[in-house]
């Protein structure tokens, strides 16, 4: 098994993964990511017009293999 970093932006905040997932390929790395911005879009808030996130996924040396970008932008129309 690699071990794999996942690091999340959303614009103002870094948050660097330190600790790691074991995990034993590439699927398993995209299953767990999509798994974490499946959970962060799910605590977005109605109140806001839009949000973003950014997560980047390193290797064991460090090395970026897979980026992921989430957004939800609200647009209020005309006479709603």
């Amino acid at each position: 098994m690699s071990r794999y970093f996942i690091d999340l932006h959303d614009g103002a905040h870094y948050v660097k993964d330190t600790e790691g997932f074991d995990l034993p390929d590439e699927e398993a790395v995209r299953d767990k990511l999509v798994r974490i911005m499946s959970k962060i879009a799910q605590g977005f808030e109605s109140t806001t017009d839009r949000q973003d996130y950014l997560a980047v996924v390193r290797d064991e040396e460090r090395r970026v293999v897979l980026r992921a970008r989430l957004s939800l932008d609200i647009e209020t129309l005309e006479g709603v």
